[in-house]
């Protein structure tokens, strides 16, 4: 029979998987008190929560939710660093903060109801963010139709030059 502690934290998980973006499932045995604090504060400034559960706990919501099953992943310690936003935010923060403690490591991701591995990690911490992919869209859609006007209006430009030339 369930405690009333499982159950709330049951019901919380769920909104939260059901609202997030993108899910990263971590591992955080060995570091301690103050590096968890540090990590936390680097999700804070980045929008992601961060939250400790229990696999069983996880499993349930998982099944729940309808999401992928990821038991392979629920084993051991797992944290889970939720975005609601930005799916590559989670990643860019745990890189950086892998860089300074090897301790931590990703062991699976979901994004937008899809699971991946943690080899595609590596590829998200790399990635861009929207805004960034947004503005190399619009460049990228902006050149054609720039060089499409300037091709357009050469030959008047040279029409002109030549009358010009003609009239001196």
């Amino acid at each position: 029979m369930p405690n009333k502690k499982n159950i709330t934290q049951f019901n919380e998980l769920k909104k939260v998987f059901e609202k997030a973006n993108s899910v990263y499932f971590t591992k955080y045995q060995g570091l301690d008190v103050g590096e968890i604090t540090k990590l936390r504060s680097e999700f804070y400034k980045n929008d992601v929560d961060f939250k400790v559960a229990k696999n069983t706990l996880l499993k349930l919501v998982l099944d729940e939710t309808k999401l992928p099953n990821l038991d392979h992943v629920l084993s051991g310690d797992t944290a889970i660093a939720v975005s609601y936003e930005n799916p590559v935010s989670p990643a860019k923060v745990l890189k950086k903060f892998m860089k300074e403690y090897d301790l931590l490591s990703v062991k699976g991701i979901i994004i937008e109801g899809e699971s991946f591995s943690s080899e595609y990690f590596e590829k998200l911490a790399k990635m861009n963010s929207k805004e960034v992919l947004l503005s190399q869209l619009i460049s990228m859609l902006k050149s054609p139709l720039k060089n499409l006007v300037s091709t357009l209006s050469s030959p008047m430009q040279n029409t002109l030059g030549v009358l010009k030339n003609i009239k001196k």
